[in-house]
């Protein structure tokens, strides 16, 4: 007995979660864990069967789970568990029969729980009980913090997420904006800080003083010490609670190219951090990448900054930053390169007077920009009505020049053609309002394939309020337009993950593409219900919680549907750095056979949730 309980302890210890439970957990599952053989062929759960009784972990051998009454082998309603691996979690937590029928399809050894001890289980154990309610986003964190400890040491590991309250070491240095100049710096100069707070009387931020505004605004003007600190500082100063994560405040200082930000509770100061309080391991900062950016006065300059960006990323990522935070970072590095490059061009061309906007496509628009990425973009121009083609004359060669200027800065130029420089893609606002309405009331299912990029839009540089309102007319087509949705929903289909039969991954002689196979499913899904719902956001993860507040999805679905995503973005972002590394050009292939066996478990069940996605459309729009 002692030895079965020790094999069954070492075999549980290379498993997740039950390699990190608790002592005490363990102790109680271990003698009642039952061991039984299952015949190649004989069925371990049956729907037929009432409510769920049991909780297997397949030991050896491999079970399938088949959907009752239908030929799985055409349907491909079938996947297969493998040793590691555990069932039915779903049934048991609501006390339910199985959906699917669990077939041992070769000689198969489980290790069993009953329904009651299960539950016990749960109350013992946090670990698992956390892995019962959030299976996928649990196995998700423990691959995260895996790859932090191995790669970079568990020191400072996940400080981007925690709390910006959390990393204030000391007091703000604060004085009142009616002080002098001189009262001030001589307090930073006794702190020895290189900032200071205005404040009111309530304490709450009113403007901001940094070394920075010293040499700009003081020394190079010869400005008087005696005169007011709000003569010459930055007023109202961008501030965030001290709930908020770390990370929003290397986002909001990438957005503003800002050294500092203020941290507030209750709206009255309670400290300041700069970028080195939160990103700590990498001597590339954040501050000068985008200042470099945003001064740069030649394209190559801008290039030349944007070459960093992998190894600020790679600071980035060593310190917990999500992957959908990640990419919200660097599209805001690449929006401020695509705004300075419009900027120096627009000297050289032809175009003053006229009003347009500049418009970002795909994922650009829905700030979800990987490493390597080609460019998606348009104008939006305002016009008197019959001078459109005059207008766009005018344009598109400073629009062409802006193209090859981004392909100069590593964006790509893009294979279809989706660039401002093509006559298509500069269009006065009611041109493109008639292109959405063709494409929404009259567009084949090729058309949309080839146009769904469209319907991610954003504006990059100019006024805004055209956008806004040709996004919104064109969510009320699409809202009333069920043909349109139902090609989508279609279309959505072209891509699918790598699934065999069985529920297998296949993967071909070059591996597999991690974003047609992986992320498209879910950023075309997510599209399909936004138009479908009416639905105003363009990212991806904001999709999906709106939907969840407009009742177009479950909250359970969504969460393992962000789980699924952040996973498989993490996994592009990690072999875009190897490939860049590497000088190759597959940034976007992955070798599924090269993953540990964790990681390998969760990109399966990543794929199993873009599959669930594109079944309930097809369901819900009868494909």
């Amino acid at each position: 007995m002692a030895d079965a309980l020790d094999t069954t302890r070492e075999f549980l210890n290379t498993l997740a979660p039950f390699d990190q439970f608790e002592p005490d957990a363990l102790e109680f599952l271990l003698p009642r864990l039952e061991t039984r053989f299952y015949a190649s062929g004989e069925r371990v759960t049956d729907p037929d069967s009432g409510p769920a009784q049991r909780f297997f972990i397949i030991r050896q051998g491999r079970v399938r789970g088949e959907t009752p009454s239908e030929d799985e082998q055409i349907s491909g309603k079938a996947w297969e568990l493998v040793p590691g691996e555990s069932f039915p979690i779903g049934a048991l937590l609501g006390r339910r029969p199985v959906h699917t029928v669990h077939r041992a399809l070769e000689d198969t050894i489980c290790l069993e729980l009953s329904v009651e001890d299960f539950d016990r289980l749960r109350g013992r154990s946090q670990v698992f009980s956390d892995f019962c309610s959030r299976r996928l986003a649990s196995l998700l964190e423990r691959v995260h913090q895996g790859l932090l400890t191995r790669n970079l040491g568990a020191a400072g590991s996940g400080q981007l997420n925690t709390p910006l309250g959390a990393r204030i070491a000391r007091d703000p240095v604060t004085c009142a904006a009616d002080a002098s100049l001189r009262e001030a710096l001589t307090a930073m100069r006794d702190a020895r800080v290189g900032s200071i707070v205005a404040v009111d009387d309530e304490r709450r931020p009113v403007g901001i003083f940094t070394m920075t505004d010293l040499l700009g605004r003081v020394a190079l003007e010869e400005l008087p010490l005696d005169i007011a600190l709000r003569q010459v500082m930055t007023p109202d100063p961008i501030a965030l609670p001290d709930s908020a994560p770390g990370f929003e405040g290397i986002e909001t200082m990438a957005e503003h190219g800002m050294k500092h930000i203020c941290v507030v509770a209750d709206g009255r100061l309670v400290g300041v951090l700069g970028e080195r309080d939160l990103l700590t391991s990498h001597p590339l900062t954040l501050d000068r990448l985008v200042r470099g950016i945003l001064r740069a006065d030649t394209v190559a300059t801008i290039a030349a900054h944007l070459r960093e960006v992998p190894r600020l990323i790679g600071a980035v990522i060593s310190q917990g930053a999500e992957a959908d935070q990640i990419l919200r970072l660097i599209t805001r590095i690449n929006d401020h390169a695509t705004r300075r490059v419009l900027a120096l061009l627009r000297q050289e061309h032809d175009i003053e007077g006229i009003e347009f906007t500049w418009l970002a496509f795909g994922s650009q628009a829905r700030e979800e920009q990987a490493l390597k990425t080609d460019q998606d973009n348009g104008i939006l121009f305002r016009c008197d009505k019959g001078q459109e083609d005059a207008v766009r004359e005018r344009l598109l060669p400073y629009a062409q020049a802006v193209n090859r200027a981004l392909d100069e800065c590593g964006f790509d130029l893009c294979p279809g053609d989706v660039m401002a420089g093509n006559p298509d893609c500069c269009l006065s606002g009611p041109e493109w309002e008639r292109r959405f309405g063709r494409w929404i009331d009259q567009g084949t299912p090729e058309h949309l394939l080839k146009s769904s990029i469209f319907f991610d839009l954003r504006a990059i540089d100019g006024d805004r309020e055209p956008v806004e309102a040709l996004r919104s007319q064109m969510l009320r087509k699409t809202a009333f337009n069920s043909r349109f949705r139902r090609q989508m929903a279609a279309n959505q289909m072209s891509f699918r993950p790598p699934l065999g039969l069985f529920g297998e991954i296949r993967s071909g002689a070059g591996g597999v593409n991690i974003k047609l196979q992986g992320l498209t499913p879910f950023v075309d899904g997510a599209r399909v219900i936004a138009l479908a719902a009416e639905l105003p956001a363009t990212r991806t993860h904001d999709r999906l919680d709106q939907a969840v507040s407009a009742e177009a999805m479950r909250a359970n679905d969504a969460r393992d549907y962000h789980a699924a995503l952040r996973y498989l973005q993490m996994l592009r972002l990690r072999t875009q750095q190897q490939a860049l590394d590497a000088d190759r050009e597959d940034s976007n292939r992955i070798r599924p056979e090269e993953l540990g066996t964790l990681e390998a478990r969760v990109l399966k069940e990543a794929f199993r949730q873009a599959r669930k996605l594109q079944g309930q459309l097809a369901v819900q729009y009868q494909l």
